[in-house]
């Protein structure tokens, strides 16, 4: 029955009712579009929904997800992808109805059984070459229908039937064996690797698929003469035709500039200068794909000029070493290459850009390949500066026991010194990554599966980091980070990671930065050394401000006036008033904060409140406007001004009054031995919860009994009840969840509602990619 329907797809003649299964990919959407083209009526299906299948739809085919066994209900055939295994619900159904179950490949060779057949095969490199092939043919005017495996920009789509040409130019797919299922008139052969071998027991197994494969090759065998075992099967063959560096070649080339977005080389024919290319993509290897190409299409009669023009506009497809970002301090590129030959293939051109560093993130695709081949895994990153492995991309296989990311990452360190990271999801990749990128830097994603959203994400998030890089040099300097661990700004030392990190060094800089964020609607805060602060583990989205060097660590006294910046830490203001003989900020001494953050929380000690001596705050308002306003006009509470809410303290003039250096030092050791006999040692945010009217707060939590209760790596202090201690590897969900504790005994126990001193901010979950 198979046998009959086949052979009904190959001679057109009867216009059929097609169900695909697991027609997201992208093999199997262009098998759609070339089924709707021809005119039959088709249906897909797949666990999700994609860009591809919902382009399918508006071209009218009918799409089912999730998928059922309803499905397939009046269908002539049912075509399935290598990935769908018995068991699938569709599957099973069309089994069970007698419908005719065809596989991919076999359903591709009776559409390009109605016109002369390309096939491009190999280990790497198909999908280039095949729509290379593709556009020079088309360039050259012979109207040819193409199939590949990924988006092609030039040629509008993966596929496309065109009823007017003769040739029909498709990827053919190695992995699975069914490359033997093609009869084309001609065959490229790119190159021929131990690969795949979750199918093939040995290299032998694939060659024997080659071969027959060149058997079934009525017309032209291009073959790559670089690759030695391509070259064994297709060297005397007949109409075989050889390319690669060497002039001994049919076709060959020699490169004479390698560009970041170009490559200009010579092509000769039998040794014979043919002209000078500019090809439209970087990379040597490229330079040996187009050579295929121009092999192919020379011969069947495309002039050179016609192929130079073809070559000269291509721009690559989809995934392969394309440029996501390009900036003035930074760049992204992302590729498919997921094998250890194309993994060094694509790194060197890399490499050729002369970038700072190379910067890898490289996914594993399936367990079995990078078991079989981690060895080779391990000498193919050489090129890259710094390494990231994620967790493996299954691609429909069960994990092994002891296979991970982790397993290539150890077999670069056994021979290299470069620096690696495991980094297994992948918003941690983000996270990590961006953190460590620096000016000058290239980043690579590398694999089959998702990792290409990292570099997504990371050049949305780039953008917008050197516009605000380039305000702050042209305002003083600065600095600017990605992903910024907060747990390295809060005295908790504690937090996810900050969205955009910036460190203005100057008020006007900072200045411009809050009118860029705010006109780019990106949520700002800003803090000062985090000691009243608890960041949530998923970080905080936008833009973290921390003004605290240059103008912003600015004390001068004025007669009986101090005039600080915001990034001033309190211990410093009551040392220049102790020098200048000032009394009254002896409290300062004790709390670890800077002046932006007390005013903001009118912080205290000893009695003393930080408005209590304010005489004036210049801030920027809401407009992008620095004013000043005296104490009498700011509304301000036991630890909340609304003024400061929602604008951003630059700098305050605070009251001192003369006294002796004696007494001062005085208040300042009472003050120092206070804090040592009742504070703890160790990783806080001070006050965790405001004192209530009826207690203090941290004589109540000693009373309840929850002095050294613990939650994960959070703890209360044995010293005072009211701090909570970092005591190794917490997270902010432990000290919440501690906090929760400590409030539900306080209410259930004594009947009093505890208000939270610590501000807490951010994000429960990471920010999406």
């Amino acid at each position: 029955m198979n046998h009959a329907v086949v052979s009904l797809l190959k001679e057109g003649r009867h216009k059929m009712r097609v169900h695909l299964i697991g027609v997201a990919g992208s093999g199997m959407s262009g098998l759609a579009q070339l089924l709707m083209e021809l005119g039959h009526a088709v249906s897909g299906s797949d666990r999700v929904n994609t860009k591809e299948t919902q382009r399918l739809e508006k071209n009218g085919m009918v799409f089912h997800c999730p998928q059922s066994d309803r499905e397939v209900e009046g269908a002539d055939m049912v075509i399935y992808s290598s990935a769908v295994k018995p068991g699938n619900l569709a599957y099973e159904a069309a089994y069970h109805q007698g419908i005719p179950l065809v596989r991919r490949a076999e359903a591709l060779a009776a559409v390009m059984a109605r016109k002369h057949g390309v096939v491009v095969a190999g280990t790497h490199g198909k999908t280039t070459t095949s729509s290379m092939t593709a556009h020079v043919l088309r360039v050259g005017g012979m109207r040819p229908s193409h199939y590949v495996g990924a988006e092609i920009p030039i040629l509008g789509s993966n596929a496309h039937w065109d009823d007017e040409g003769d040739l029909f130019v498709a990827e053919g797919d190695e992995s699975d064996g069914t490359l033997v299922k093609f009869e084309p008139r001609h065959a490229i052969i790119l190159n021929i690797e131990a690969e795949h071998l979750d199918f093939y027991e040995n290299l032998d197994e694939i060659k024997l698929v080659f071969r027959q494969l060149l058997e079934k090759t009525s017309g032209l065998s291009v073959y790559c003469g670089e690759d030695e075992v391509a070259t064994e099967l297709c060297k005397g063959r007949r109409n075989g035709i050889s390319y690669g560096w060497k002039k001994e070649h049919d076709f060959s080339a020699e490169v004479l500039e390698l560009r970041p977005a170009q490559t200009v080389f010579d092509v000769f024919h039998k040794g014979e200068l043919l002209g000078r290319l500019m090809l439209g993509i970087p990379g040597r290897h490229n330079v040996l794909n187009a050579l295929a190409a121009t092999g192919l299409a020379y011969t069947v009669g495309v002039p050179f000029e016609k192929i130079k023009t073809a070559l000269e506009s291509f721009r690559g497809a989809k995934r392969r070493f394309e440029s996501k970002y390009a900036g003035s301090h930074f760049q992204i590129v992302d590729d498919y290459g997921h094998h250890p030959t194309e993994i060094k293939a694509t790194l060197a051109t890399a490499k050729a850009l002369n970038p700072k560093r190379i910067v890898c993130l490289f996914q594993p695709h399936r367990y079995s390949r990078t078991q079989l081949l981690k060895k080779e895994f391990g000498e193919a990153f050489d090129d890259a500066d710094m390494l990231c492995v994620t967790d493996v991309y299954a691609a429909s296989e069960k994990p092994l026991p002891g296979v991970s990311g982790e397993t290539i990452i150890e077999e670069v360190k056994a021979r290299s010194t470069m620096v690696c990271h495991s980094t297994p999801k992948m918003m941690q990749a983000r996270d990590l990554i961006g953190n460590k990128l620096q000016p000058g830097d290239l980043l690579i994603t590398l694999g089959a599966g998702n990792v290409h959203e990292v570099g997504t994400c990371l050049a949305r998030d780039l953008k917008v980091a050197e516009q605000l890089l380039d305000i702050l040099n042209a305002e003083g300097g600065g600095v600017v980070k990605l992903h910024e661990p907060m747990s390295n700004h809060t005295t908790i030392r504690i937090g996810g990671p900050a969205q955009f990190w910036l460190e203005p060094r100057t008020v006007k800089g900072f200045v411009e930065v809050v009118k860029f964020l705010r006109g780019a609607f990106i949520p700002i805060r800003v803090i000062g050394r985090g000691s009243n602060l608890l960041v949530k583990d998923g970080g905080i989205r936008g833009a973290v401000i921390h003004p605290n060097k240059g103008e912003f660590d600015v004390v001068e006294v004025r007669g009986d006036k101090i005039h600080a910046a915001a990034g001033v830490r309190l211990k410093k203001i009551a040392s220049a008033a102790r020098n200048a003989g000032l009394a009254g900020f002896e409290w300062m001494e004790g709390i670890p904060g800077n002046l932006g953050g007390a005013l903001r929380m009118n912080a205290g000690a000893m009695g003393v409140q930080t408005f209590d001596q304010v005489v004036s705050v210049t801030f920027l308002d809401s407009i992008g406007e620095l004013r000043e306003k005296s104490v009498r006009e700011m509304e301000h509470h036991y630890r909340n001004v609304p003024e400061l809410e929602q604008h951003f303290a630059v700098g305050a003039v605070l009251q001192g009054k003369p006294g002796p250096v004696e007494a001062i030092d005085e208040l300042l050791q009472a003050s120092q031995r206070k804090r040592r006999s009742t504070q703890p040692i160790g990783a806080s945010a001070g006050c965790i919860f405001k004192n209530p009217n009826e207690i203090p707060a941290g004589k109540l939590v000693d009373e309840l009994g929850l002095k050294l209760k613990g939650h994960g790596g959070a703890a209360v202090s044995k010293e005072h009840g009211n701090f909570i201690l970092n005591v190794g590897g917490a997270k902010a969900r432990d000290v919440l969840d501690l906090m929760g504790d400590i409030k539900q005994s306080a209410l259930e126990q004594r009947g009093i509602l505890l208000e939270n001193e610590v501000q807490i901010i951010g994000e429960d979950d990471p920010l999406p990619l």
